[in-house]
């Protein structure tokens, strides 16, 4: 019997695409739930489940009347992206599949909760606290200072951050209580933009401050059955993020760290997965490293996000064959060994995407397996850490992980991008 899985995410989100795919290659019927406009008729074709993503809980109890009330079977669930994983949660504790429980996603998803766990469990954690925009906090809370008050405290260098956005969006580095001030009213501004605020997520009411963790930035690809971590694939991120801001470009696989640091990453993630209380399905971690140790900086319940996926081929069927409940041997676990990578593209300024030069010289470059502009002509361009996109992505494999750095570096280097002036509106 074919199995039946629901899939949520982003109506055009890359991984979407590449999951009904899978599903295809693996003869699954996979249902779509995403975050279209429910009073268009089926706009795409696909028959997706329309859900207001700002309603997790409405969300989620539409996705179980389309479970049980109209008794269609469902084997299994996965969700692209950190709100689907939550209402992916909340779904499959209302149908009764596999999945992790929604207070864990909850504590996973905010930067706040998921420190807290962390140091209950006797990680290193830097220190820490939440400060709120205005007066979300009561009066006379520690959370409720002003950034004049909260700037003159402050330990430096440290780090300032939303509680729920991904990919490094709104993390600034302030040096002194002058960048500390600038950073909270830029991130306040940031979570005021309609596209975040009409999601009414209670944890964008409030920022995180924490000291700034020195060391190498790691990421580690895993799978969750019944609590056991498997590694899927252990990234270095080989450029410096020190900031003012941390925009992740270069990700390589297998990491070239020593054997007793790797064994320590695991360990730590697995510490940190348990301290959650995820338990099943995909994980993307990060991490950072300095002679002290591991640091945990978070676990997403998702797997990698975007077009980085397919630095893993196989990755979309592993994730829905799991969802599905089949059983898995230990080799099924090990993605391909040979070394490969990717490179998001950066934006380097604010501007419109007009095109770009070199394109096939860069895909020519030895190593390379693709080259793609995500940007389309006359998109506006943003950089972080307002910004939540890339110019496109590099994708690399050789046999070692050096000449896959190098040969995404040669790449990206042959790439000339013509960026216009966004003129001002009046």
């Amino acid at each position: 019997m074919n199995k039946r899985l629901l899939l949520i995410g982003a109506t055009t989100g890359y991984q979407t695409r590449a999951f009904a795919d899978a599903a295809g290659r693996l003869s699954y019927e996979l249902v779509l739930a995403t975050d279209r406009c429910h009073v268009l008729d089926d706009p795409w074709g696909d028959r997706a489940i329309a859900l207001r993503f700002e309603d997790p809980l409405g969300a989620a109890q539409a996705l179980a009347t389309e479970a049980l009330d109209k008794h269609s079977r469902v084997d299994g669930i996965v969700a692209v992206g950190d709100r689907p994983a939550y209402i992916a949660a909340l779904a499959a504790e209302r149908i009764g599949i596999p999945f992790n429980s929604p207070d864990s996603v909850a504590a996973s998803r905010n930067k706040f909760l998921a420190r807290e766990r962390f140091r209950a469990a006797g990680l290193l954690v830097p220190n820490f606290q939440r400060l709120s925009f205005g007066g979300a906090a009561g009066a006379g809370s520690p959370e409720a200072e002003g950034p004049d008050r909260a700037a003159e405290k402050a330990h430096y260098p440290c780090v300032l951050k939303p509680l729920g956005l991904s990919a490094s969006r709104g993390v600034i580095r302030a040096d002194n209580p002058r960048e500390f001030i600038a950073a909270f009213r830029r991130i306040e501004s940031l979570l005021a933009d309609p596209d975040i605020a009409r999601l009414h997520e209670d944890q964008d009411r409030f920022l995180q401050v924490e000291s700034f963790i020195e060391g190498r930035e790691f990421a580690l690809e895993g799978m969750l059955t019944n609590g056991q971590l498997h590694v899927l694939a252990l990234f270095d991120k080989p450029d410096p993020l020190d900031g003012p801001f941390f925009e992740e470009t270069i990700y390589v696989t297998p990491s070239r760290e020593p054997k007793a640091t790797q064994d320590a990453i695991v360990r730590t993630t697995n510490a940190a997965v348990k301290a959650l209380g995820l338990t099943h399905g995909p994980i993307h971690a990060e991490m950072r490293v300095n002679q002290r140790g591991v640091w945990m900086l978070e676990v997403a319940a998702r797997p990698i996000g975007g077009l980085c996926a397919r630095v893993l081929p196989g990755l979309e069927e592993l994730i829905l064959r799991h969802a599905a409940g089949e059983r898995h041997a230990a080799g099924d676990f090990v993605m391909p060994t040979a070394a490969a990578g990717a490179m998001m593209i950066p934006i380097p300024r604010e501007g419109i995407y007009v095109d770009v030069a070199g394109l096939d010289r860069a895909r020519s470059e030895p190593g390379i397996e693709d080259v793609i502009i995500s940007a389309k002509q006359g998109q506006k361009l943003i950089p972080l850490p307002e910004g939540a996109s890339y110019l496109g992505f590099i994708f690399a494999r050789a046999k070692t992980p050096d000449e896959v750095e190098r040969a995404l570096r040669n790449s990206h280097r042959k790439l000339r991008f013509e960026i216009a002036t966004a003129l001002p509106v009046i």
